[in-house]
């Protein structure tokens, strides 16, 4: 488990631009910055060990900065969990930044991630929090009813 600081910062779209007639593309810098404090993040939280290579589960929970600009009534239901961020940031690309920044140094690559929880509120310090769990037994069960007998 591990905590990045300060405000989240969505995953940007990749940008592109032309150069000497060829299409060149690039990631926006604030997303480069927030991908590499997630890194140095993990890998503090991994202490040295390998990349896991199995299966993981993963728990993102972005604490969202309160407006300053708000009420002081509507500050304190925000910091209750009374009142919910419903603009932008988009949750997934929070997660899609969180999970980037963690590839090679928690786990070798995001598809891994087979498990996922992600959840936005309001916080009075903005930050992550991101948990990793191995996931040791993947038994999706079998079918209550099969499809041709639910018919």
């Amino acid at each position: 488990m591990f905590t990045v600081p300060g405000d989240p910062v969505a995953k940007g779209r990749a940008r592109a631009f032309i150069r000497n007639g060829h299409v060149a593309h690039y990631t926006p810098s604030n997303t480069v910055a927030y991908e590499n404090t997630v890194r140095t993040m993990a890998r503090q939280a991994m202490a040295g060990r390998d990349p896991l290579a199995g299966p993981v589960a993963l728990v993102v929970r972005a604490a969202m900065r309160i407006p300053g600009s708000w009420s002081r009534k509507r500050q304190q239901a925000a910091g209750l969990g009374t009142v919910v961020p419903t603009s932008r940031p988009d949750l997934d690309n929070l997660v899609k930044a969180i999970k980037d920044g963690c590839n090679g140094v928690v786990w070798r690559d995001d598809a891994q991630v087979i498990e996922l929880l992600a959840t936005k509120r309001y916080g009075h310090t903005p930050c992550v929090h991101v948990r990793i769990d191995v996931v040791a037994d993947v038994d999706c069960g079998q079918p209550q009813m099969a499809l041709e007998e639910a018919a």
